[in-house]
């Protein structure tokens, strides 16, 4: 780390700051009750969800033992085009081990790699390929200045990235990324090629051929994509329209920024992966850099300044946003739209392709071994080959 832009970060809340949200949040009075007596889950998580997570962000949250995990590999604050970019970057020990830049998006936080930067860059097999992997928060997100003008897109973010692997001495690097990250992955793949060589996607949306006869895997997850459409968007709506109106009204509301990002951990992850314990704590943790950060109102500006959903998969259509390096997409059986290759392959260079039944949109969090196997997979096969 020679350069003097580049300053060392530690992640750091005061006490007072987290004593602060434990009292707003014992002094928060819950509704009691769901909306109607026979809610379920038609008019959004359920009551009982939302109380258990309260109770257990009051009485079983741990922050400062988060903290620590977070702080086990270092961070860094570097000034790119006048804005400030947090990242966190594992070295991995081996000199000539891949640079990977993973890529988050929302409402997640680079604390969405937490489960693989680990594993990929330090692999219990020292056999296993290693890479030096770098997690930026996007501008907006956590550490990471808010955007700096209306108007900036992510494709603003993938020329603020490759110019951060650059000055980490990266000159050619792999991605892997999901959500809004895939956005800034498609810009780094399709115009960013001479340093960005090697892609990987855990959501791609891509149109399937007209007139096609649906496959058994294309047909179970059909409906559910339309459903996403039909009845999930809402959130969606209000950010791509009102940012301020929402944005504000959560911005020093806990419980309102759980409500917010968690229903999205709950609704688009794959159903045995919220069954489980660690499931509370990525929701609790997500919910908590949210609010410790306040970026809950400029996270929204993905949706604000880009595209929205109806128009992901015309936009991956068009020949000047066709990923050009070679291209690896993994299809999670829970995501929210889960692409199939004779899609995908129409908007990419694809060399790798895989189904996973386990797993839904937040991949790193819910299927990190897989995902780290398929990312290996794929720099074996491609990395170095031009």
């Amino acid at each position: 780390m020679a350069d003097s832009a580049i300053r060392p970060f530690r992640v750091d809340i005061p006490v007072e700051e987290v004593e602060r949200l434990q009292r707003k949040l014992k002094d928060t009075r819950l509704p009691g009750r769901s909306i109607v007596p026979d809610a379920g889950t038609s008019y959004g998580p359920t009551y009982k969800w939302a109380e258990d997570l309260y109770n257990a962000w009051i009485n079983d949250f741990d922050w400062f033992a988060v903290q620590k995990e977070i702080n086990e590999f270092p961070h860094y604050i570097t000034s790119i085009e006048d804005i400030n970019i947090h990242f966190l970057h594992a070295r991995a020990e081996k000199t000539d081990s891949i640079p990977l830049l993973l890529i988050h998006g929302w409402p997640g936080s680079f604390w969405e790699f937490s489960q693989t930067w680990g594993p990929l860059s330090h692999p219990a097999n020292k056999d296993d390929i290693s890479f030096h992997v770098i997690v930026p928060s996007m501008p907006g997100f956590c550490w990471s200045d808010w955007p700096p003008r209306s108007g900036w897109k992510l494709q603003d973010n993938a020329r603020v990235f490759d110019k951060l692997m650059k000055r980490l001495g990266y000159d050619e690097y792999m991605v892997q990324c999901g959500d809004w990250g895939h956005f800034v992955g498609r810009e780094l793949g399709s115009k960013y090629t001479d340093s960005c060589k090697l892609l990987h996607c855990n959501f791609a949306p891509s149109p399937l051929p007209d007139g096609v006869e649906y496959t058994e895997r294309e047909k179970a997850v059909a409906g559910r994509v339309d459903d996403w459409l039909e009845n999930h968007i809402g959130y969606a709506v209000c950010m791509r329209t009102r940012p301020h109106t929402i944005g504000i009204a959560l911005n020093d509301n806990p419980m309102g920024i759980l409500m917010w990002v968690g229903e999205k951990y709950n609704e688009a992850a794959d159903p045995n992966t919220q069954r489980q314990p660690f499931w509370t704590k990525a929701i609790l943790t997500t919910a908590s850099l949210y609010y410790f950060t306040d970026c809950i109102m400029p996270s929204m500006l993905c949706y604000y300044e880009n595209l929205s959903h109806d128009h992901f998969a015309e936009f991956a259509m068009k020949p000047e946003n066709r990923i050009r390096i070679p291209f690896g997409y993994t299809s999670f059986f829970w995501d929210t739209e889960p692409s199939s290759k004779r899609a995908v392959e129409r908007t990419a260079n694809l060399v790798f392709y895989k189904e996973r039944d386990n797993g839904g949109h937040f991949a790193a969090l819910e299927c990190p071994d897989g995902l780290a196997q398929d990312i290996r997979e794929l720099a074996a096969q491609e990395w170095g080959k031009w």
